[in-house]
């Protein structure tokens, strides 16, 4: 009888703190929340502006234009990541090219290395470069598995909250026969 009166209030304890660690990043923070809508349903992203303050502000930019609405992953390597991003020859309704995606991005300049101390971890989202580590632009990947080689030489902008079992769905390849593309992206602020 005495354990089942001490029951009660730690389950509902448990089931408090439970909660805490659950709470998704679009209930927390819808403007830093992107939202990249796959053939299988929504991916949710938690923008990271306390690692990536210029990067993210560059995503959100090119999320609010719409540039990477319909733009294919053009380079998925099955236990590393999926990438994707190449406004320029990328967009599959305007001319995807599979030859020269990957080449291009944006209008917008470049931006400067935001490396930091996190890591590279199923799920985490990253920006690509060339070899140069101030040439990122609009091109992104998402991990599949830990990428621990990457840390410290790559910036880190977002985590996968939810949705990363469609995100293992994405057709591999490089590039893909017949890539898949993110159908609809939007910052989880604008979406009505």
């Amino acid at each position: 009888m005495h354990l089942a009166r001490l029951a009660a209030p730690l389950v509902a304890v448990f089931a408090l703190l439970a909660s805490a660690f659950v709470a998704p990043a679009l209930a927390a923070d819808p403007e830093n929340t992107m939202i990249i809508t796959l053939k299988d349903g929504d991916v949710t992203i938690a923008l990271r502006p306390d690692l990536a303050p210029k990067h993210v502000e560059q995503i959100k930019k090119l999320v609010r234009a719409g540039a990477y609405d319909n733009v294919a992953f053009h380079r998925v390597i099955d236990g590393f990541m999926a990438q994707t991003g190449d406004v320029r020859y990328g967009n599959m309704e305007k001319g995807y090219d599979p030859r020269r995606a990957g080449g291009g991005d944006s209008d917008l300049p470049n931006i400067p290395a935001e490396f930091s101390r996190e890591h590279f971890a199923r799920g985490t989202v990253g920006m690509a470069r060339t070899d140069d580590p101030n040439s990122a632009n609009s091109q992104f990947f998402i991990c599949f598995d830990d990428a621990g080689f990457l840390d410290r030489k790559y910036t880190i902008f977002g985590q996968v909250e939810s949705g990363m079992e469609l995100v293992d769905n994405i057709v591999r390849g490089e590039p893909p026969q017949t890539p898949d593309r993110m159908i609809k992206v939007r910052i989880a602020a604008d979406a009505k």
